[in-house]
């Protein structure tokens, strides 16, 4: 029987079965999605719909249900309402534009989820159709680069960010997301750039900024030629005729400002050079204010991992290391069950490294110090510069790859640190508050090289940690620089790490040439036998040199011993050892020179065991007799080359970047509450 309520004053029946009214923007989202047009019974709908709170569950579902063919013949009206969403972006109320950028989210997200398997250009059909498809982007990218330069809202400046992520990230590999070839053109760069040099802008949206830019960066980074069919008359082909100002390519070539240039082989065919804008402007910046913004940030954001990291490793009661340290060392734990799970930011060390590499003024932001980073306060947002789940960040695992490929990424970064370091003359008190750039560089390498000496060997990163110590010596050989530096300490774990090569001889001799890293160990000590008088601090840091060298004989002597026996057998190793055999010539030399005269000193002054200043008085004695053998190339190194020996590298990087963006906007950055929040005293 019929229950009767009493809503409002009025009687009316009601059933227990009768299914739950739907809210009407969802009804006016079923309009769009029926093949007729929405507006012809309804001249107010599209502006009846930018005030309506956008459902984005609910629209991006409808259009991932659909099949290919259903989706096809509502085109026309999805055609339809992404155009409106780029007039709303001009609306003077906010709430207009937060519901259309919120749309334009929800649609690229679908329309992509929906035709994964499919070409870019089918993507762009769908959502903007071909023959509109480069003044709807062009207006889109003015309107969001209007929103993000202007004096208004931070919520719908955050919001920008969110939608361009949105946009960037949709696939899984951004060179094959044609759509970003209408951001390439329609540049956004310079108002990333102003985010990033206004402390405002930069403490609400810095983080979102500074990831949007090292994604963009890495868009074709690789691809150095792209060749397309006239006949199509595809976007790329309306971008070259656009900004050549041509109706009809011709036989000729053009060379643009962004670097672009455009071969006109026939009237059938066009090719294009394109070298990403991104990349170029990247590399030229030297604006002050932009550099130190952009390095604010990221060491904002590498020092929440180093906090998070010492939180963790305080719960284990163990002690921590500082600044990047924690970054590289927290990858690497020799026992599994020590491992300390953290978050890793991939995006924003992405993101150094793209400063670094690219850009020769930013590595002055490094050596310099950042007040704002020791300023508490508490923010007057709720939206901090690095978010509660960081875009672009790697879940806690105990995965050993994963931590490899951090750990190697952190090392590249340094790498290019390395070559063109900055040094300052500084006195040797490791007490004073400030130290030249070189020498934090060369404490994290010691301390890389003690504390990964484990059973899961990372070979490759132990080649790069010594390459990075080895292109500093070369630039404080060529310079003459003295640096006042512990070098005892990198003396000690250089000899440790040969140490432990020996020990474990024939577990990594069945995954790794060992001999490669011995080799390179050991032209780091000829490297200061030849060269150290042109840049250790002191006369008596040489003299220490060969102390340590004769102290630790017995590491030399073994290690002659096993690369003599293998380079004398016709073994798989042969080679490899002989040129260990080769470079150990000068160091045998030291050894087999001063041990005898050592020995007959003790004798002759009837002393058991000398102390260090004793033999340091015979070392001193006896340098005019030693005989020792000119080495060439020992300060000759191979400069850091991305496209050819990192590029796979970087591609899978950034492929796992955009998929963790994308996962994040979609379940953490797209609420509304907030927004329309902010916008409910508007009329």
């Amino acid at each position: 029987m019929a229950q009767v309520e009493k809503r409002g004053g009025l009687l009316r029946k009601s059933s227990a079965s009768k299914k739950p009214l739907k809210e009407k923007v969802v009804l006016m989202y079923d309009e769009i999605f029926m093949t007729e047009d929405p507006s012809k019974c309804s001249p107010r709908f599209w502006e009846e719909l930018f005030l309506m709170k956008v459902n984005l569950e609910y629209l991006e579902g409808k259009l991932e249900s659909l099949d290919g063919e259903e989706l096809m013949k509502i085109k026309d009206n999805i055609n339809c309402l992404f155009q409106h969403c780029i007039q709303a972006l001009g609306e003077e109320h906010p709430i207009r534009v937060v519901n259309a950028l919120q749309t334009l989210c929800a649609l690229i997200r679908g329309v992509h989820q929906k035709n994964k398997s499919t070409s870019g250009f089918d993507i762009i059909n769908m959502l903007m159709g071909f023959d509109k498809a480069e003044l709807c982007m062009k207006n889109l990218m003015e309107s969001l680069d209007s929103l993000l330069c202007a004096e208004g809202s931070e919520s719908l400046k955050s919001l920008c960010l969110k939608l361009l992520l949105c946009l960037v990230t949709v696939t899984d590999n951004i060179s094959q997301n044609t759509i970003l070839e209408y951001v390439m053109i329609n540049s956004i760069f310079e108002a990333i750039l102003q985010i990033l040099s206004h402390p405002p802008s930069r403490r609400e949206h810095g983080y979102d900024a500074v990831v949007l830019l090292a994604l963009l960066v890495n868009y074709r980074k690789y691809e150095e030629m792209i060749q397309l069919l006239y006949e199509f008359k595809y976007m790329t082909i309306y971008a070259a005729q656009l900004r050549l100002g041509l109706e009809k390519p011709k036989n000729s070539s053009s060379a643009l400002s962004d670097g672009t240039i455009i071969k006109f082989q026939c009237p059938d065919q066009i090719v294009v050079w394109s070298v990403n804008p991104y990349i170029v402007k990247l590399s030229i910046v030297d604006d002050e204010a932009t550099l130190n913004g952009m390095g604010l940030v990221i060491a904002q954001a590498l020092s929440e991992y180093n906090r998070q990291y010492k939180d963790k490793e305080e719960e284990h009661q163990s002690g921590f290391f500082s600044a990047l340290t924690n970054m590289v060392g927290s990858m690497f734990i020799a026992d599994a069950h020590e491992k300390i799970s953290v978050q890793t930011n991939e995006a924003i060390l992405l993101a150094l490294y793209e400063a670094v590499h690219l850009n020769r003024n930013f590595i002055t932001v490094l050596a310099q110090s950042h007040p704002e980073m020791g300023l508490v306060t508490t923010p007057v947002s709720p939206a901090p510069t690095t978010p509660v789940t960081p875009l672009g960040t790697t879940p806690p695992s105990s995965d050993d790859e994963h931590r490899l490929h951090s750990g190697k990424l952190c090392l590249i970064i340094l790498t290019c640190i390395a070559e063109p370091m900055r040094h300052r003359k500084k006195a040797a008190d490791k007490n004073l508050p400030c130290r030249p750039l070189v020498c934090a560089v060369l404490d994290l390498m010691v301390e890389f090289i003690v504390t990964h000496m484990m059973k899961e060997f990372p070979m490759d990163l132990y080649i790069r940690c010594i390459q990075v110590v080895h292109k500093l010596l070369c630039y404080q050989k060529k310079c003459r620089v003295r640096l006042h530096y512990t070098w005892r300490e990198l003396w000690s774990a250089l000899i440790n790490l040969l140490k432990f090569l020996m020990s474990n001889e024939t577990v990594l001799l069945a995954k790794h040439n060992i001999f490669t890293l011995a080799l390179m160990i050991v032209n780091l000590f000829n490297m200061f036998i030849t060269y150290g008088d042109t840049f250790l601090p002191t006369p008596s840091s040489y003299d220490e040199l060969y102390y340590e060298i004769i102290r630790m004989h017995q590491s030399f002597d073994n290690l002659y011993s096993m690369v003599l026996r293998l380079s004398t057998n016709a073994g798989q190793w042969k080679e490899a050892a002989s040129k260990v055999t080769h470079a150990l010539v000068n160091i045998r030399a030291i050894i087999n020179h001063f041990n005898p005269k050592i020995e007959s000193y003790a004798a002759v002054n009837h002393i058991s065991q000398l102390s260090e200043e004793q033999v340091l008085e015979v070392v001193r004695a006896n340098y005019d007799t030693l005989t020792l053998k000119l080495q060439d190339g020992l300060d000759q190194y191979e400069r850091y080359s991305e496209q050819h020996k990192e590029a796979a590298f970087f591609k899978e990087l950034v492929r796992s970047i955009s998929t963790n963006v994308r996962r994040n906007l979609a379940f953490h950055t797209l609420s509304q509450e907030v927004l329309l929040k902010e916008f409910s005293t508007i009329s």
